[in-house]
């Protein structure tokens, strides 16, 4: 069990990655080489990398078909951290698709 709450921390700081992205992509900079070498996109893939490192430790303890279905929950995690960084709205279709993820990843877990 803690090998699984370990790979799902490192599915939330991939998430956390993510929109850290997303925001640094939002801004307009005065050359390319600030668009790709500012401390918000150095930080969000040092955060990339130490998830894929907290993942491989992951997997010590969760099987690899868990692997896909405990990754999915990603998808929940950014949903939920652009409506409250980014100001971005869920959409009904949008809230589907996510209560679907959830439904799949309750009914593996069963």
């Amino acid at each position: 069990m803690s090998y699984i709450l370990i790979y799902i921390g490192s599915v939330f700081v991939s998430s956390v990655s993510q929109v850290l992205l997303k925001s640094s992509a939002g801004k307009t900079y005065d050359s390319i080489w600030q668009e790709y070498l500012n401390p918000k996109v150095i930080f969000a893939y040092g955060m990339f990398f130490a998830s894929s490192l907290i993942t491989i430790l992951a997997y010590k303890g969760v099987p690899l078909s868990m692997g896909p279905i405990l990754e999915a929950s990603g998808y929940i995690f950014v949903a939920v951290l652009s409506y409250l960084f980014l100001r971005e709205k869920i959409s009904k279709r949008k809230l589907a698709g996510l209560l679907a993820i959830l439904i799949g990843i309750v009914v593996f877990s069963i």
